[in-house]
C-alpha cells in the first residue's frame, strides 16, 4: 500500500519552480567543488521525528495525522518501516538514522524487547536490499524509560548500568547487521541536577568505561563504524556532561578515547550552549573530530530544543564552509534531526519540511564553495595576522621567543597601530554571495 498517495518522487526543477513538491536548489548530481551535491551533503532522515513524532510539545499532546496511526504494537512498527522506505524513495535521500526504541516497542523483559527488535531489523534489512537508502547511524535510547531517571552510563544504580550495557551491546549488533556507517552516543540523561548528591568523578569514570567496552565489543564483532558523541548542554538534565564540543573533546582526551570518537554536532544544541553552530564546527574541525551533523535550528525566542527544519541561509552557508574546509564529513552526513511544527500535521508537511531543509543546505554548499574558491575570508585572515609571518611574530609562532626577547623587542619598538576588523564589511560581502545568482 502507499502511505503518501498524494506525493510523487521529488525532482529538481530549479529556482524558478513554483511546485512545492520539487527541489529548487538541491540537484543531487550537480558537481560542486569536485563532488556531487549528494556526495557532499549525505542527507539523512531522522526516524524518530519523521515516523514516530506525534506533534506533541511540553504543553499539549498529539496533533499529527499519519496513515499508519490505525496500527498498534509490532504492527505499527512494521507499518512505519513500510512508510519510511516509501518516504526515502520519493525523497531520493541516501541515508536514515534511528534509535533502537524508534523502530520497535519495548517488551515486558529485555529478552522480549530484543525479539521485537530482531523482527523489525530483519524487515529493514530486506527493504535495504533493494533500496539506495542506507543507515547513516543508529543509537540507543537510554533516556526515555523511567529506569534511566538517574542516567545510564552515569547512573548511581549498578543494575541500571548493566541494563544499559546490554542495550548498547544489542544496538552495536544491529549497527553491524545493517551496515551502519556510524554509531552515535547521545547521553540524554548523562548529567546531574545537583552536586549535593552527585559523585561526578565516579559518573564520568563509569561513562568512559562504557565507551571503552563499546570500542572493545565493536572490534570483537567486526563493526567498523565511526563512533560519534553528540554534545548537548542541558535538557532534560540541568547540566549534561557532554556540554559542548570543547567539553566533549576534553573528556575524550582525558580518557584516551580521542582516537576512536568524533563529534556529531547539532545546530540547536550549539545555541542552547550559547554558541553558534559554526563555532562548534570550527572547534571540532581544528581538533580533528568533526564527524557528522544534526541539521536543524532553534527558535531564539524559546529557551528549549525546538528542532526546527533549517532554513537560515546564513547558518547553512557558514556550516558548509566549515565542512568544506574540513575536507568533507567522511562517514558522517547531514541528518535532519528536525520536526515539523505542531500545526503542520498533515503527511505532506513531512515532504515540504525536508525539501526546505535540503534546498537550504544545497544553497549553503554552493555559496560556501564559491567563498572558498575566491578566498574571501582566507585573504582577510592572512592580512590580519601577517605580523606573525615575519620578525618577532615569526619567532613567536616558531617557539623561539622568550619573555626576555619579547621585553627587548617591546622596549626598542613602538607598538604598531591596530587595524579595523571590518566586521560590517565582511557581513555585507557574505550577504552579496548569499544573494548572488548561485
Amino acid at each position: 500500500m502507499s502511505y503518501f498517495q498524494n506525493v510523487l518522487e521529488i525532482a529538481y526543477e530549479g529556482k524558478q519552480s513554483t511546485n512545492p513538491l520539487a527541489f529548487k536548489y538541491y540537484n543531487p548530481q550537480e558537481v560542486v567543488a569536485g563532488k556531487t551535491m549528494e556526495e557532499h551533503l549525505r542527507f539523512a532522515v531522522s526516524y524518530w521525528h519523521t515516523f514516530t513524532g506525534e506533534g506533541a510539545d511540553p504543553f499539549g499532546g498529539k496533533t499529527a495525522l499519519r496513515p499508519w496511526d490505525r496500527y498498534t504494537g509490532l504492527d505499527l512498527a512494521k507499518a512505519r518501516v513500510e512508510a519510511s522506505f516509501e518516504f526515502y524513495e520519493k525523497l531520493n535521500i541516501p541515508f536514515f538514522c534511528f534509535h533502537d526504541r524508534d523502530i520497535a516497542p519495548e517488551g515486558d523483559t529485555l529478552r522480549e524487547t530484543n525479539e521485537n527488535l530482531d523482527q523489525i531489523v530483519a524487515m529493514i534489512k530486506d527493504y535495504m536490499k533493494t533500496s539506495k537508502t542506507k543507515l547513516l547511524w543508529n543509537t540507543s535510547n537510554m533516556f526515555s524509560h523511567s529506569r534511566y531517571t538517574h542516567g545510564a552510563g552515569t547512573t548511581c544504580n549498578a543494575d541500571v548500568y548493566a541494563y544499559a550495557g546490554a542495550q548498547l551491546k544489542k544496538s552495536l549488533e544491529i549497527g553491524k547487521e545493517l551496515d551502519a556507517q556510524n554509531y552515535v552516543f547521545w547521553g540524554g540523561r548523562e548529567g546531574y541536577e545537583t552536586l549535593l548528591n552527585t559523585d561526578m568523578e565516579l559518573e564520568l569514570d563509569n561513562l568512559a568505561r562504557l565507551y571503552q567496552m563499546a570500542i572493545e565489543y565493536a572490534k570483537e564483532i567486526g563493526f567498523d563504524a565511526q563512533f560519534l558523541i553528540e554534545p548537548k548542554p542541558k535538557e532534560p538534565t540541568k547540566h549534561q556532561y557532554d556540554f559542548d564540543a570543547a567539553t566533549s573533546i576534553a573528556f575524550l582526551q582525558k580518557y584516551g578515547l580521542k582516537d576512536y570518537f568524533k563529534l556529531n554536532l547539532e545546530a540547536n544544541h550549539a545555541t542552547l550552549a550559547g554558541h553558534t553552530f559554526e563555532h562548534e564546527l570550527r572547534v571540532a574541525r581544528i581538533n580533528g573530530v568533526l564527524g557528522s551533523l544534526d541539521a536543524n535550528q532553534g527558535d531564539l525566542l524559546l529557551g528549549w530544543d525546538t528542532d526546527e527544519f533549517p532554513q537560515d541561509l546564513y547558518s547553512t552557508t557558514l556550516t558548509m564552509y566549515e565542512v568544506l574546509k574540513n575536507g568533507g564529513l567522511g562517514k558522517g552526513g547531514v541528518n535532519f534531526d528536525a520536526k515539523v511544527r505542531r500545526g503542520s500535521f498533515e503527511p505532506e508537511d513531512l515532504f515540504y519540511a525536508h525539501i526546505a531543509g535540503m534546498d537550504s543546505y544545497a544553497k549553503g554548499l554552493k555559496v560556501a564553495a564559491k567563498l572558498i574558491e575566491d578566498r574571501v575570508f582566507e585573504q582577510v585572515i592572512e592580512q590580519r595576522y601577517r605580523s606573525f609571518r615575519e620578525g618577532i611574530g615569526k619567532e613567536i609562532v616558531e617557539g623561539k621567543a622568550t619573555l626576555h626577547t619579547l621585553e627587548q623587542y617591546a622596549l626598542n619598538n613602538p607598538v604598531a597601530k591596530n587595524e579595523s576588523g571590518r566586521l560590517e564589511l565582511l557581513r555585507s560581502i557574505l550577504n552579496q554571495y548569499i544573494l548572488g545568482d548561485l
